[in-house]
């Protein structure tokens, strides 16, 4: 089992509330990056903290970079006084690394929710995604960024420069390099808990969709889906309304 790391918190919301949610960013991202989803929850009442995962922002930098390494360091993050969360927000590789951890310690959360998770990536899937972080570290200038996300809020496009600004470019390349067979649908497939994967539209870009989404789906009765219209990847920022809805009646 890898050596698990110790990672770094941010929170939303008042550290008594009785609803405790875990937010997990993807690649390439950092914890404030979540902070649309961690202000609506703590407008709804929860209290919301976000990690930075191994090798970005100020976490903990390693030599493993598995989709392992990253699900060990996660299965040990618990609300301050113990017990389980009430919830695991996870989008793309924290999508991958929650499932991961979730069904390796099933009382770590009572319930899923995946953010487009990167449950399988190889092929084009991987090229996409390993281009696409080459792209952000050769040029993280605002103008660029928002040249690739019109529409996004300006605080996302200030912390998308300030994430890949902190993580370590190696850990990004490194975690295409050592994850070649990237493959969690088999822990989707054992988990014991609701599970809820919010989805990105096809017709713009989704990682999970297609065959993919069918095994997932056809495999586990307690993996529930659905799609937000118009958003790409990361649905959170291309359409942060919508996906706030779906999560709020994922959480229900």
């Amino acid at each position: 089992m890898p050596a698990p790391l110790t990672l770094p918190r941010i929170a939303w919301g008042d550290p008594a509330s009785t609803r405790r949610a875990l937010l997990v960013h993807g690649l390439g991202s950092s914890a404030a990056l979540m902070w649309r989803l961690g202000d609506a929850l703590a407008s709804a009442g929860w209290y919301a903290v976000a990690v930075d995962l191994r090798g970005h922002g100020d976490a903990p930098r390693a030599l493993d970079y598995s989709v392992a390494a990253y699900a060990a360091d996660l299965a040990l993050v618990a609300p301050d006084g113990g017990g389980a969360w009430d919830a695991v927000i996870g989008h793309s590789l924290g999508g991958a690394a929650s499932t991961s951890a979730a069904a390796s310690a099933p009382e770590w959360t009572r319930r899923l929710v995946l953010i487009d998770p990167a449950l399988l990536v190889s092929g084009r899937d991987a090229s996409i995604v390993r281009k696409s972080q080459e792209r952000a570290f050769a040029d993280n200038r605002l103008e660029a960024v928002r040249q690739e996300h019109p529409h996004w809020h300006p605080q996302d496009l200030e912390l998308k420069i300030d994430a890949v600004h902190r993580a370590s470019a190696w850990a990004i390349a490194q975690t295409s390099a050592q994850n070649e067979h990237w493959d969690v649908t088999e822990d989707a497939a054992r988990l014991t808990i609701p599970t809820r994967i919010i989805g990105a539209d096809p017709a713009v870009y989704s990682l999970f969709t297609g065959d993919t989404a069918e095994r997932v789906l056809a495999a586990n009765p307690l993996i529930t889906m659905s799609v937000v219209d118009g958003a790409g990847h990361s649905p959170h920022r291309d359409e942060p309304e919508e996906t706030i809805e779906h999560l709020r009646r994922a959480l229900s």
